[in-house]
Parts: structure tokens; sequence; C-alpha cells
């Protein structure tokens, strides 16, 4: 293997150092026959000795994270961003399908150390703490992706289709749907409101993004749609 290698599918693809690696509906890495995906979206090239992606689209982004989730941004059209982590996981979605490739590079400009730690109970991300409830709903857009193994697309439920999951009101979940939003949003997590406060219409999708690549909520998590199911905390 090269010094970067990226997994989608299962299939691994190596960018040369002289070249500029394209992926979208088109490309070196042609994702998928998606109407919703441009024909090139984001692009991998070396420069001045560092990896670089950078999205090339003009309405998507994307979700770029380290594989502890301790580092997380959101690459919009037009940025680029530095691939220095040995794992880093890329995740985007373009129409109803939320697609995800790994990148793996052999010499890494910076080492993590594994984070410990254990958990119980509520669930906090920085000053916001989540109930099993509302823990409850991110799991349920996110089942798809967190019962796929590995690199791949998936498909996030409606509202509609993650309530019925939940054996909830449509009104119950989108109340809570709205309280999840506004509670990442007010400690930085960009991607959840429009312009003048008002909720993007792509916020499950970027919601899903956040939670899976910073591990709010992993595999481990899938009991607390059996557990919350038809509870009604108000």
């Amino acid at each position: 293997m090269g010094d970067l290698a990226i997994d989608f599918c299962g299939e691994w693809y190596e960018p040369s150092d002289e070249d500029i690696f394209n992926i979208g509906r088109e490309g070196d890495l042609e994702v998928d026959d998606n109407p919703y995906l441009h024909r090139q979206f984001l692009q991998v090239a070396r420069y001045d000795g560092i990896w670089w992606l950078s999205n090339v689209g003009s309405m998507l982004s994307a979700t770029v994270a380290d594989a502890s989730g301790g580092m997380q941004a959101w690459l919009s059209p037009g940025a680029r961003i530095p691939l220095v982590f040995s794992h880093t996981n890329v995740i985007f979605t373009a129409g109803p399908t939320t697609y995800e490739f790994a990148v793996h590079v052999k010499t890494p400009s910076f080492r993590q150390e594994a984070r410990e730690g254990t958990s119980s109970g509520d669930t906090t991300i920085g000053p916001v703490v989540f109930t099993d409830a509302q823990k409850a709903l991110i799991v349920a857009l996110a089942e798809p992706v967190l019962r796929r193994e590995g690199t791949g697309f998936s498909t996030i439920p409606s509202s509609a289709a993650a309530a019925k999951t939940l054996g909830w009101a449509l009104t119950r979940f989108n109340r809570k749907l709205d309280n999840v939003c506004d509670k990442l949003d007010r400690v930085g997590v960009v991607g959840l409101r429009g312009g003048g406060g008002k909720l993007a219409t792509n916020r499950r999708a970027r919601l899903v993004e956040h939670a899976v690549t910073t591990h709010l909520v992993t595999p481990d998590d899938l009991y607390l749609l059996e557990k919350m199911r038809g509870v009604d905390e108000g």
C-alpha cells in the first residue's frame, strides 16, 4: 500500500503523490449514480508533503473526523482540510443517501492516544446532557448507519419512520428533534440550523453525521430503541 489509501465499500484506492484524486458521481472514485451527488465533490491531493481533502462541490458538505471522534470538522464547499491522522472518516449525505469512506495514511503528521473512559446514565457532550429519550431519537435516525459494517452507504429514515420505530407520535418526535438540534447548535455544532434561526432542511442528516463521527451514538446504543419504545417522558 502507498502512503495514502481510501476504503469505500471494501474497495481500496491508492492516490499517487502527483495526481489529484477525484471523488463524486464521476471520477477516480465513483461513489454512486446519485443525481443529488456532484460529478466532482471531493478531491484528495498532496501539496508540500501533506495530504489534503478539498470540497470542490457547490452545494454539499462533508463531515470529517478522526477515528476516535475527538476531532471533527464540517467541510463546506470551497474548504479544504489536511489529512494528518492515520485514520480519518468522511461522511456526507446526497439526497436521501448517506455515504462514508475512510482515509488511511501510513505516515501521519499526528498520532493519537486511545481515549479511555466509561459512560453511564445521561450522555454529556461538553456542557450538553441528553436524556435516554433524546439519545434514542438520535439512534433511531442513525440506525441504518450503526447497523452497517465498515464503509458504504445507507438511507437515513424520515422523521415519520423514525417516530414509528420508537412508537412515538410524530409531533413528539419533532419536538424532541428540535430540542436535540438546539442543544448541539448552542455549543457550536454547525449545520443544524439554516439562516435566520430557521432549522435546516437537512438537519437529520447532519445530526446523524455528527453523532456517528463523534461516537455520541454507537452500535452499543441500539438497545435504546427497545427501551424507549412507546415510553412517554413528556
